[in-house]
């Protein structure tokens, strides 16, 4: 699988991790409820699995809050975070978060097709930080494992990285984050993340790697 394909996986799994509003439930109960509710309603109504706003208005309204963006950034950053100022920090944060929105949002779709085995939570109900393993069956293919790193704060459980295959999603960005970085600054990352965010908003689509 290239990489594109297991980080298109992995966040488009990641991006139905969405609580129920008000639902108190383990991280993996969390996931499993929430993940077969998502692609339920993507299965069943054409409009959001044709019409990529459409999916991406479902991402802001069930997913969003419900993801650490600034953790997410700063892990794919590296020592590079410690480089960017307040300012900075909060802008690349954005923009991040964009680019995996507008990314990975029409590949949302096609999970209505798919089947999921949720595995058991093994941590202790005292523990803040846990793993949900997750397992896509495909047909006529090897399982493919999605692991969720999440943390409990004050707002309730929040994603900060997802693994398919081994592969974490932030760390797939941290070279080409430290490049860009050496090269040109924070304030070079800060483009040309904003410069793909607005290719990919006038093309309509996702780039490819």
């Amino acid at each position: 699988m290239r990489t594109i394909a297991k980080a298109a996986l992995c966040l488009s799994a990641a991006l139905l991790l969405a609580s129920v509003q008000g639902q108190e439930a383990t991280p993996d109960v969390l996931v499993k409820n929430v993940t077969l509710e998502v692609v339920d309603l993507i299965a069943k109504d054409k409009e959001i699995r044709g019409n990529r706003n459409k999916l991406i208005e479902l991402i802001n309204e069930k997913v969003l809050p419900h993801f650490n963006f600034a953790g997410m950034t700063a892990l794919a950053m590296g020592q590079s975070w410690n480089k960017a100022d307040a300012g900075q920090k909060k802008r690349l944060t954005e923009e991040f978060k964009i680019l995996l929105v507008r990314t990975y949002a029409s590949a949302l779709a096609a999970f209505a097709e798919q089947k999921f085995e949720f595995r058991p939570l093994r941590a202790k109900p005292t523990e803040t930080d846990v793993t949900v393993n997750v397992r896509v069956l495909q047909p006529g293919a090897q399982p493919v494992p999605i692991d969720y790193s999440m943390e409990k704060t004050a707002s309730g459980w929040k994603v900060y990285d997802v693994m398919v295959g081994g592969v974490s999603l932030v760390a797939n960005y941290r070279t080409e984050f430290n490049n860009t970085v050496r090269e040109s600054g924070i304030e070079g990352l800060i483009k040309s993340l904003s410069a793909k965010n607005r290719t990919l908003e006038a093309a309509g689509g996702a780039p490819q790697k």
